[in-house]
């Protein structure tokens, strides 16, 4: 089998999938590798930062970077010679260079559509709606399928409503600020921290009454 090398910028580590704000090249690229890994595919990456020296020695990734500078990483070299400069490779280039079988993808136009008509009766979006169930039918997707995306989108909408309601009625419910019953004294004071708490809305400022202690609070729409 081939052998791939991986010659990246500076990393703050030897994946840079790390941190609080990843990007997604790097992510997708890391799962990409994985993949041929499992398949026995012998791939080395090198970091910039970490592994200055393994740059120097090699004389494509020396000549690639005295010509382009950094904008020449990251640099994927197979067999010893360059095949990608400047981007990371994409996981079917992988499989072509590195002679892996790889799984087609099920996302046909076919999927597509009922995809988009799941995502239109989620947003309610009417217009949206229309256009996909006509592309849908002159794609041949059956009525039963896009039944299934409608009932499915639909479960998916109903769900967070249906906690937003549970919610509404836990803090209506009289006995979560009295305390009544057996409760016991952690459980009482649990629901008085709920029923009490300050409320807060989650964007821009929500209107507040004269002398009202909410004069900081956000509203959401």
């Amino acid at each position: 089998m081939k052998n791939l090398q991986v010659f990246d910028p500076a990393l703050c580590c030897s994946s840079g999938v790390c941190g609080f704000d990843v990007d997604q090249a790097l992510i997708s690229f890391a799962a990409d590798l994985d993949w041929a890994r499992q398949q026995g595919a012998q791939i080395e990456r090198f970091n910039l930062a970490q592994q200055p020296m393994a740059f120097a020695e090699n004389a494509e990734v020396k000549s690639a970077l005295e010509r382009s500078g950094e904008a020449a990483l990251p640099l994927t070299v197979v067999d010893g010679k360059v095949a990608l400069s400047g981007r990371y490779p994409f996981r079917d280039e992988l499989a072509q260079w590195l002679e892996l079988t790889q799984v087609p993808s099920i996302f046909s136009a076919q999927v597509a559509e009922l995809v988009a008509i799941g995502a239109a009766v989620a947003s309610h979006c009417e217009p949206c709606l229309k256009f996909d169930v006509t592309e849908a039918k002159k794609l041949g997707v059956s009525s039963a399928d896009m039944r299934r995306a409608v009932d499915l989108a639909q479960k998916v909408k109903d769900a967070p409503a249906r906690a937003m309601l549970d919610l509404a009625q836990r803090l209506l419910e009289p006995a979560a600020v009295a305390g009544v019953g057996a409760a016991s004294a952690g459980t009482k004071l649990a629901a008085i921290a709920v029923a009490t708490a300050p409320a807060t809305r989650c964007c821009g400022p929500a209107p507040a009454t004269p002398g009202s202690a909410a004069q900081g609070a956000t509203k959401c729409c």
